[in-house]
C-alpha cells in the first residue's frame, strides 16, 4: 500500500449502504483516504470499486466486537501514517414493533450495535484522534433522539443515549483537542426506513423524505464547522426546541399520528 500520510483520513462504520456509503464517496471525491467498514461484504466490494484504487480500505467489521474493532483501527492507522481526522460512528440497526411485544434478543441486538458499538468505536479511535490536529468524533444519532418514537422504542432509546454520550464527550475530549458532535437525521431514504413510512412522508417540511447524500454533506459540514448537533434537514431543530418546551403537546401529537397510521 502506498503512503497515505499526507491525506486527511476518515473511518466510517456502516459504510456499505445509505448514509455511510454516500459519505464514503463524497470524502473520496474530496481527496480523503476512506476507511469503509460494514458487515455486508458484497456491498463493500462494490463501494471499493466505485471509490477507486488507492482511495481507502474497505473491510468487514462487526462493531460489537472490541478485538476486531481494535485490529481494524490498527490497520487503518498503519495505512494513514497514524492519523484519523474524522471518526464517523454510523453503523446502526432498527427493529420495528411495540416494546413489550418485540423479542428480547432483538432488543439486545439493537442496544449492542447502536450503543455499545458506538462506545467501542470511540474507544478504538481515541488514540489516533488525539494525535491528529483538529480531529472530530462524529456519531449518527437520530431525530428519534429528539422525542421517543413509538414503534421503535429501543432504537429511539439508543439514539437518546448516543446523543447524551456525544454531549459528554464534547466536554471530556477538550483535554485532548478532539471535537465531538452528532447527526440527527430525520426521514432518510435508506433501507432502514420502511416502505410504509416512506410512502407517508410529506413532500416538504421537516419530515420530508431526504436523500442520504444530504447526510453526507452534513458530515462534511460537521468536520468544517463547530456545532454540536447537526440536524438533517435543519428544520428539525425547531422540533427539538418544541419537544423540550412542550413535551406533553408533542406526546399528544405523536399519539394522534400513531393512531392515524393504525
Amino acid at each position: 500500500m502506498t503512503d497515505q500520510s499526507g491525506r486527511k483520513a476518515i473511518f466510517i462504520t456502516g459504510a456499505a449502504s445509505g448514509m455511510g456509503r454516500e459519505t464514503a464517496l463524497l470524502f473520496a471525491r474530496q481527496g480523503w483516504f476512506v476507511g469503509a467498514y460494514d458487515v455486508n461484504t458484497e456491498s463493500l466490494t462494490a463501494l471499493e470499486a466505485e471509490m477507486g484504487s488507492g482511495n481507502g480500505l474497505c473491510s468487514t467489521l462487526d462493531v460489537t466486537d472490541p478485538e476486531a474493532f481494535a485490529k481494524a483501527m490498527t490497520r487503518f492507522g498503519e495505512a494513514t501514517g497514524g492519523r484519523l481526522d474524522l471518526m464517523f460512528n454510523n453503523a446502526g440497526i432498527a427493529v420495528a414493533g411495540l416494546f413489550d411485544e418485540v423479542a428480547w434478543e432483538d432488543i439486545v441486538k439493537v442496544v449492542q450495535v447502536n450503543l455499545l458499538g458506538v462506545m467501542i468505536g470511540v474507544r478504538a479511535a481515541i488514540g489516533l484522534l488525539k494525535v491528529t490536529h483538529g480531529s472530530l468524533c462524529l456519531t449518527t444519532s437520530s431525530s428519534s433522539a429528539i422525542f421517543g418514537t413509538a414503534g421503535i422504542a429501543t432504537y429511539s432509546a439508543t439514539k437518546h443515549a448516543v446523543r447524551g454520550l456525544t454531549e459528554a464527550l464534547s466536554i471530556e475530549f477538550i483535554r485532548h483537542g478532539v471535537r465531538a458532535a452528532d447527526l440527527l437525521p430525520g426521514l432518510i431514504d435508506t433501507p432502514i426506513l420502511s416502505d410504509t413510512i416512506k410512502a407517508m412522508a410529506p413532500p416538504d417540511g421537516m419530515w420530508r423524505l431526504t436523500p442520504p447524500s444530504e447526510v453526507a454533506q452534513a458530515v462534511w459540514a460537521a468536520y468544517h464547522g463547530d456545532k454540536l448537533h447537526w440536524y438533517v434537514p435543519e428544520e428539525l431543530k425547531a422540533f427539538d426546541m418544541q419537544a423540550t418546551a412542550e413535551p406533553e403537546m408533542v406526546r399528544q401529537e405523536r399519539a394522534a399520528l400513531a393512531a392515524f397510521r393504525e
